[in-house]
């Protein structure tokens, strides 16, 4: 299966969304056979997540972990993209203070994760964060007019 989601039980409604998020947005990167795994957790597990991998002792709303390697990116065959991991108890904080839902809120993180997968990377200076902005606004779009709600405007 192209897309594997994986959530605590506070998120079990939302994991049958996520995947077909998940498989919209892929479609709309020209990705549709490759692999992605999605988990959601709590923010103690994020947390140990981004203390382990990013030396950060905090709890995130979402990480990325890519497997893509550049010879992978620009290829034609199926590739194993990776996994984003969104804490569903920021989701749901940052929802409220949004004003949007909590399932609009995981997508917006999930097009956000999936879009570090690609190698976008918004702290990689002003030019790459506005190139990814833009790359998240076209998604979150995209997710919008198929029937997906997402938040915001593309800003993370």
């Amino acid at each position: 299966m192209p897309v594997d989601v994986s959530v605590v039980p506070d998120a079990r409604a939302q994991a049958q969304h996520l995947e077909e998020a998940a498989l919209c947005i892929l479609a709309s990167l020209g990705r549709s056979g490759d692999e992605l795994a999605v988990s959601i957790v709590d923010d103690a597990e994020i947390r140990m997540l981004n203390r382990r991998y990013r030396g950060r002792d905090v709890s995130t709303d979402v990480l990325a972990f890519p497997q893509l390697d550049s010879d992978e990116a620009g290829s034609a065959r199926p590739a194993i993209l990776g996994d984003v991991v969104i804490s569903f108890e920021t989701a749901q904080r940052q929802a409220r203070a949004g004003g949007w839902t909590g399932e609009e809120e995981l997508n917006r993180l999930l097009v956000h994760g999936l879009l570090h997968l690609l190698g976008y990377d918004h702290e990689a200076g002003p030019e790459e964060a506005a190139r990814m902005q833009r790359e998240e606004q076209r998604v979150s779009s995209v997710l919008r007019e198929a029937g997906h709600p997402c938040a915001g405007d593309g800003a993370a």
